[in-house]
Order: C-alpha cells, then structure tokens, then sequence
C-alpha cells in the first residue's frame, strides 16, 4: 500500500529534523520526506494538518501476559494498546511462565506476535536458567531466536560472583546486560523508606538497596566490560553514581519509568493499590532529580514499564495487592506532560521514547524517520487533550496511577494513527 501523509509536522530527532514535511510511504519503506516524487501516486491519503508525524514509539520495558499470565494481559489485547499509544516497538521483559531461557519459547512468542500483525516484539532473554541466578542460559541461541539483550527482570542475582560470570560471558560476545538496580535483601519491603511508610506501617525499601546494587554493577563493569542498562532508575543518589560511571567512561545506559517520573510517595493517600508499584514511588527530591537526569540525558530514556494485574489483585490491601500498573497507551503522553511541565524542548521529549531508546537496543532503522527506512510511523495532534479513564483504555489491565482521580488524569496528545512497517496498525476513527 501507498500513503502520503500530508501537511504534517515532521520531529525525527535522529536526525534533528523539526519542521512541516510531507512524508511517502510504500512498500514498507518511507520513499520520500519532504520532496516527493511525481512518480508517487498514493492509494491512500492523509491530512495530517496541525499534526506531528513523528517515529513509531520504542517502549523498552513492558510485560505482554503470554505466556503464562494470559488472565492479566493477551499479546492481542497488550499489543493492541500498544499501537494506540503509538508504540511499534516493545521490549518484553522474560519473567513469563515459562521463563524464556530457551530459543524455542522464545520463537513461540515472536510468531504468536507477527500474526497479530501490530506492534513489533524484542524479547529479553532471561540471564540465567528459570531465574534463579545459578546457571547461564544459551545466550548465543537465545539472540539467534530475537533476543536483544539479557536480564534477570526483578530477580537479583544474590551470588556476585554469579553476577561477575554472566557479565564476564555476556561481553565475550557484545551482549548487553539489562540490571534492575535492587539488593535482593533490602528490596524486599513495599513501599519507599521515609516518613510516610512508618506513618503508614508499611515495610520500607531504603535508598541503598538501589545504590548498593548499582555500586556492584558499575564495579563489575570495570572488570569485564560489560554493555549494562539500567532498568527503572528511582533515586537521586542513584542518578549521582550513574552520571558519575558515564563520566567515567563506562558502557552505561539507564531509563526511567512514567511512574517515578510524575508521582511520588505521597500519592499513595490512603492506601490506594494502584501506586503499589516497584520500584516504589520515591520523595519529591528523587522525582526532581529523574526529572533534570532525563532532561539532561544522564537518563537515556523513558519506559513504561507497562505491567497487567488483574482486577482481584489489586482489591487486595495493600501490603498484599500485585505490583504493576498499564502504560503502553501513556508513554507518549507522559513524555510530552513532562516536557511541558519542566520546559523540555519537543525534540527531547520525542527522543525519549524514539531515537535513544532504540539506540540501546542496538536496533537499526528503530525509532528514526529517514527515507528508505523501515515505516514505522506515529501521527500525534499534540494540542488534543484526553483523560485518562479505565474504562477507555485498550489493555486488559484498567489500574494505572494516572487515574487517581474519578474525572481521570488530563493528558496531550491524541494518536492518530499508526504505522508498523508501512501497515496501518492503528487508526483514530474520524481524525484522518
């Protein structure tokens, strides 16, 4: 099929383009980004006027329900948010049932997700066998299956000298390893450590459980060289040791979820499950530090870290309820509230959630707008506003922190559509 998108507002940060273009798609491909050849002669065409024509959306941390957990969330119904919210890639952590330590489970999911023809799956491969931190997994196989990388999800590895042989195995081949920065033995509370866990009688996770994780990362790192990424970064004092590590040098790469980056512990109010999330919700001073990190790119990019729970899990109390809230459909409008709030410019806020999200996955063509690349492309009214209300929402999982209130959350930035290799993948009804 043939589109031209027409009178938009091309940002493509990868490039550093930000101004009206219209854009040609065929055959997959963009064939054309401003001047576009007479020779073209569209099958459809759009009016993208007062519209931004932006790449497709990396989500680098979402979990997908299958397999496993397909009463919280179906590949169909996550993947179908996922294109709403103008995400075409999605990086899928491997903490499933069964745990995807094998190239076999691995090619399931993926063919399972191609079907569905929506957005694109990269699977993390687990780091070592059923997560248990012992044994390593084929990793040569696993990345000959579609793994872009590996991890332990929300599993530490207890054992250093476990940890030091993954990495050490992982760099032998360029291999990138993906660290949830939590002590095992710390980490184990609920809510952040502070003055409103102890008036609440909740367990606390301190600071140092991330600060201690991330100073035996960074130390292993100097000793093999191993490619890290930081998963969900939470504190002020961790974004110090990370700026500290890419100042050095070090092979380092960091994101930060929508949820550490617009709430904090306050919003817990009165128990309310849906903040029970991990990593907690920190103070104030950490949200503002995540804030100035991410504009300043000592945090690459923003996830979010999109995780279904069923309804009868979060009725729990609190202390019992399911960590985890949906996110897939609000990343791009968390990333531009944020921008608009602490005057980021659109370029960076764009960037975000495109160009540098992809650029860790080591991905080429992901996240970028260049002709003769992969069409993967998401139209967005920037000024169109939208609340955030359960019951709209694609994804089988409703609870998102971003609906504390009975009216929803207020919200810019309205998807249009969406292009998953030139297919369209998502379509706003009346707004092209």
């Amino acid at each position: 099929m043939k589109i031209l998108i027409q009178h938009g507002h091309v940002i493509d940060p990868a490039s550093g383009m930000n101004a009206p273009a219209d854009v040609a798609v065929a055959d997959g491909k963009i064939v054309g980004i401003g001047t576009i050849s007479s020779d073209f002669h569209p099958d459809v065409l759009w009016d993208a006027a007062h519209s931004w024509v932006i790449p497709g959306l990396v989500d680098a941390c979402a979990r997908l329900g299958e397999p496993g957990h397909e009463h919280e969330g179906m590949l169909e119904s996550e993947l179908g948010a996922a294109v709403a919210g103008g995400v075409t890639s999605v990086v899928c952590m491997p903490d499933t049932q069964p745990v995807l330590d094998e190239p076999g489970l691995v090619d399931m999911l993926k063919f399972r997700a191609e079907r569905l023809h929506l957005s694109k799956v990269f699977p993390l491969g687990a780091l070592t066998r059923g997560l248990q931190g012992e044994v390593l997994t084929p990793m040569v196989e696993l990345t000959g299956a579609g793994c872009v990388g590996f991890t332990q999800a929300e599993r530490a590895i207890q054992n250093t000298q476990g940890l030091q042989r993954a990495m050490q195995y992982a760099a032998t081949f360029g291999y990138c390893v993906w660290l949830r920065a939590q002590d095992s033995f710390l980490g184990q509370g609920m809510v952040a450590s502070g003055p409103l866990a102890t008036r609440m009688g909740l367990s606390g996770i301190p600071v140092a459980a991330e600060t201690i994780a991330l100073n035996t990362f960074i130390n292993l790192m100097r000793m093999t060289g191993t490619r890290v990424h930081i998963s969900k970064l939470s504190s002020a004092a961790g974004v110090d040791l990370v700026r500290a590590a890419k100042a050095e040098g070090l092979p380092l790469t960091c994101d930060v979820s929508i949820h550490n980056l617009h709430f904090t512990d306050a919003d817990i109010g009165y128990f309310d499950t849906r903040a029970r999330l991990m990593p907690p919700l920190r103070q104030q001073r950490d949200r503002q530090a995540l804030s100035e990190a991410l504009a300043d790119g000592t945090i690459d990019g923003l996830v979010s870290d999109h995780t279904p729970v069923e309804g009868d899990a979060k009725a729990l109390p609190f202390a019992q309820a399911e960590p985890g809230a949906t996110g897939l459909e609000l990343l791009l409008s968390a990333s531009l509230k944020w921008a608009a709030h602490h005057k980021v410019d659109t370029l960076r806020a764009i960037d975000v959630i495109t160009r540098a999200p992809a650029s860790w996955l080591g991905q080429a063509g992901l996240g970028c707008l260049r002709e003769g690349g992969v069409a993967d492309i998401c139209v967005v009214d920037p000024q169109a506003s939208w609340q955030v209300m359960p019951e709209n929402l694609r994804s089988q999982c409703k609870h998102t922190p971003f609906a504390f209130d009975l009216s929803g959350s207020e919200m810019t930035g309205q998807v249009k559509a969406t292009l998953v290799e030139g297919r369209v993948a998502y379509q706003a009804p009346g707004l092209l």
